[in-house]
């Protein structure tokens, strides 16, 4: 067989110019027997025969047996050492690589896919060539290469090694996105973590304690905490460590103004939110608002709160709260300069608006009765212009429940009993402080029932205009392929991309998107909490938005 006696980048030009054209010749071939391939081949199939299959999968078959097995020990070597040159900062054409890769992709997509006329498979089964002749001997190369790289960095202090770690992160990570599968960057970045890292953690959170002492060294923490997270709960120690020094941070500073602020609520607590303001903005802008960070934070403030000089000299825990009711008595009292009545009353009225709107649109309120009675009390107190929006909010609710019931009654006499179950919230606009929604294409299980509840309501009331809020709406979808049939509570967004599926079984990125017309930033917001809750599974990257 020729190839046999080529090695590098000659090995890898042969193999990927045979493979272009007979990859090419093959679909050919698949696109003359088409008639073959739908009627024979599914006959056959049918009948209980697994050695038949369509022409362009027997193709890649004869492909892997004939041609890539002699060769593949030659072409990963090549690949290999192509890598390592450039590991080593020299240049090659990435392009032959890449075109191996995307062969071993596409010969076990095709491989795994063993029911004739049936593009569905599992990517796990779909990878199994390219694991098995090129990422696992890859990930094994890496991990040989790295370790001899690590010996050369022990000398270095920490914040050197780890800006060397993670530039060579950087460079592995730009390596998956340029001509590997997208598929090995966790397994990689795994591996790297345990040359790197695991060896290392005793001596990075001993530096980690350090930084934590000068503010001017924040960016070296930044890149401490960027090169521990690639590591599996290697930051858990890491938000201990920060909560210790948060804890002891305060502890410090109220120990300072101890004698003063333990009559001086003013001085106590514009002590404790000092503390908090700069360690709030730490866990945001170094340990970008992670919520184990962001915990660390909480529990620190409440240990230093409830357990500090002032709380011992008093003899009790409650002194806290003493002090803290004094602060919020003084800026509430007659002649308070540091804030307005009428702010107060504004900021008030916002917040109780937000709550109410959350616990009527969620259907949250434990009673109408405990609703009703606040909005009074509210009423008496400040006005009815201060609590007409309330109330109008209210009365919205209870007017959507009658108008549902009205609607079902429309759709018995009317015997409209193909239509999607569903009720909804008549919101008046100027009580409630919804944004505009943007635009997409309703799927076709969900326009009719839109379509026929928009004419009951303009014959109700023609000089409306419904908007309908579907940022905000949810139902529920039965998986009929899964047994038991799972039923999921999805929201609108996420309904409309899953029902393309009842038309086919794979789409592209661009497809769907181009289907539903839903806005690119939210529509791949959408589909990455799809994929990561394992609804969906992504097979191949061909393209991007």
């Amino acid at each position: 067989m020729k190839g046999l006696d080529l090695q590098g980048e000659s090995v890898l030009q042969f193999y990927t110019t045979n493979w272009e054209h007979y990859r090419f010749s093959s679909k050919v071939t698949n696109h003359f027997c088409s008639f073959l391939n739908r009627h024979w081949v599914r006959q056959q199939y049918n009948s209980g025969r697994r050695d038949v299959y369509e022409i362009f999968t027997m193709a890649m078959k004869i492909w892997h047996s004939v041609f890539l097995q002699p060769l593949n020990e030659r072409i990963t070597k090549a690949c290999l050492q192509l890598i390592k040159s450039e590991r080593e900062n020299n240049l090659f054409d990435t392009q032959w690589i890449k075109k191996v890769i995307e062969s071993y992709v596409e010969l076990g997509f095709i491989e795994s896919s063993s029911v004739p006329n049936n593009s569905h498979q599992r990517t796990s089964e779909a990878l199994t060539i390219y694991k098995h002749y090129f990422e696992d001997p890859f990930l094994q190369e890496t991990e040989r290469f790295y370790r001899l790289k690590a010996d050369t960095f022990v000398d270095n202090s920490i914040i050197e090694y780890l800006k060397k770690v993670a530039q060579l992160c950087d460079e592995e990570v730009h390596r998956v996105h340029s001509y590997l599968h997208p598929s090995t960057l966790e397994p990689l970045i795994k591996k790297f973590g345990e040359v790197f890292i695991c060896d290392q953690l005793e001596a990075i959170y001993a530096e980690a304690k350090l930084l934590l002492l000068d503010a001017e060294k924040y960016s070296d923490l930044a890149l401490l905490f960027k090169v521990v997270s690639r590591v599996p709960n290697a930051t858990i120690q890491l938000q201990k460590i920060v909560e210790d020094h948060i804890r002891q941070r305060g502890i410090d500073a109220i120990e300072r103004i101890h004698g003063a602020a333990i009559n001086d609520p003013e001085l106590y607590v514009e002590t404790i939110l000092e503390v908090h303001t700069k360690f709030s903005k730490l866990a945001q802008e170094i340990f970008i608002s992670e919520q184990g960070f962001t915990t660390a934070l909480n529990n620190a403030c409440c240990k230093f709160i409830n357990n500090n000089a002032v709380t011992r000299a008093a003899g009790n825990t409650t002194k806290s709260s003493e002090l803290l009711a004094g602060y919020c008595d003084a800026l509430l009292r007659k002649g308070s300069k540091a804030v307005e009545e009428t702010d107060l009353e504004e900021t008030l009225n916002q917040i109780i608006k937000k709550l109410l709107a959350k616990r009527l649109f969620g259907q949250l309120s434990a009673s109408d009765d405990y609703e009703k009675s606040m909005i009074s009390k509210l009423k008496q107190a400040y006005g009815f212009v201060y609590t007409s929006k309330l109330q109008q909010m209210f009365q919205d609710i209870t007017d959507s429940k009658n108008l549902i019931d009205q609607y079902r009654t429309y759709c018995e006499k009317n015997k409209l009993d193909n239509i999607v179950d569903f009720s909804v919230m008549i919101l008046s606009s100027n009580s409630w402080s919804f944004s505009a929604p943007p635009n997409f294409v309703l799927p076709v299980e969900l326009k009719k029932t839109f379509d026929n509840f928009t004419q009951f309501y303009t014959q109700q009331h023609n000089d409306r205009k419904l908007t309908w809020l579907h940022q905000h709406s949810k139902g529920e979808l039965q998986m009929l392929y899964t047994k038991p049939r799972y039923i999921l509570h999805v929201l609108t967004y996420q309904m409309v991309v899953l029902l393309l599926f009842n038309k086919f079984t794979s789409w592209t990125v661009k497809r769907m998107q181009d289907e539903t017309q839903i806005k690119v930033d939210l529509f791949l917001q959408v589909l990455c909490g799809l994929l990561k809750n394992k609804l969906l599974k992504c097979a191949k990257i061909v393209c991007c938005l």
